[in-house]
């Protein structure tokens, strides 16, 4: 199970939101290149890095911050957040974005999502963010009547490397990950499931490794790290020896 280190930028800074309402938004750093190479140096194999303005505005925003973090590291980075067209893919790739992540537009034109996946093999995920197993989408502003299984299901054998399960209810408030909900996605489908929302510490980490039983191909931590409630180093070792103390 890989360990993404979560870089939500906003106002070209470092945030962390609660259940994704912009107007509950805390700055853990101005620097997302030098928060970049602060996980990358801990041992992070990959990051996540969402444009929340760029969520909202259905383009990207924060062009700058994702530069300085693309220039900062050498690991892969996943990038997401109003990317919502072919030639944004595109540009993204081209500038080093490892792979591109697709949510609004997986939603509502998901013959984009195949498309780019034939253009781009093995460099497009789909983002599924919901609420009580429904899916949110435009910045987790709009709610719509689609259940997730209903919308995973539309991208088996497309080429997508991967979905990204969101409890948003859970995200940004240290609450614990929807461990159910998240290998009930899992179960139902062949692209590989990373988890969201809610880690809260090393102790459920480990209890995620024992329930999942290698059925979740990772997990996205990001205010239990800036808040120093995870430690990075011990998450990987975890990680890395799969659930044991290293």
């Amino acid at each position: 199970m890989i360990l993404f280190p979560a870089i939500d930028l906003k106002s070209g800074n470092c945030v962390r939101l609660i259940k994704g309402d912009m107007n509950e938004s805390t700055v853990f750093n101005t620097s997302p290149g030098g928060q970049a190479a602060i996980f990358q140096s801990a041992g992070c194999e990959w990051l996540h890095v969402v444009d929340l303005d760029g969520a909202f505005a259905g383009r990207s925003i924060n062009n700058k911050a994702i530069g300085s973090i693309i220039d900062s590291v050498k690991c892969p980075i996943q990038l997401g957040g109003g990317i919502r067209d072919l030639k944004s893919v595109e540009h993204w790739i081209n500038r080093g974005i490892s792979r591109v992540i697709l949510g609004t537009a997986a939603m509502k034109n998901p013959e984009f999502v195949k498309e780019s996946c034939k253009e781009f093999p093995e460099r497009i995920v789909v983002g599924i963010d919901a609420r009580e197993g429904f899916v949110s989408v435009e910045g987790w502003a709009k709610h719509s009547d689609m259940n997730i299984l209903e919308l995973a299901d539309r991208f088996e054998d497309s080429g997508v490397s991967a979905i990204i399960y969101t409890d948003i209810d859970r995200d940004g408030v240290l609450s614990g990950i929807n461990i159910e909900g998240t290998l009930a996605l899992a179960s139902k489908v062949e692209i590989p499931v990373i988890a969201s929302g809610g880690l809260s510490s090393t102790q459920e980490l480990k209890n995620l490794l024992d329930e999942a039983k290698g059925k979740i191909a990772g997990i996205i931590c990001g205010r239990a790290l800036y808040e120093n409630r995870i430690n990075l180093e011990e998450a990987l070792g975890i990680l890395s020896h799969g659930g044991r103390e290293c």
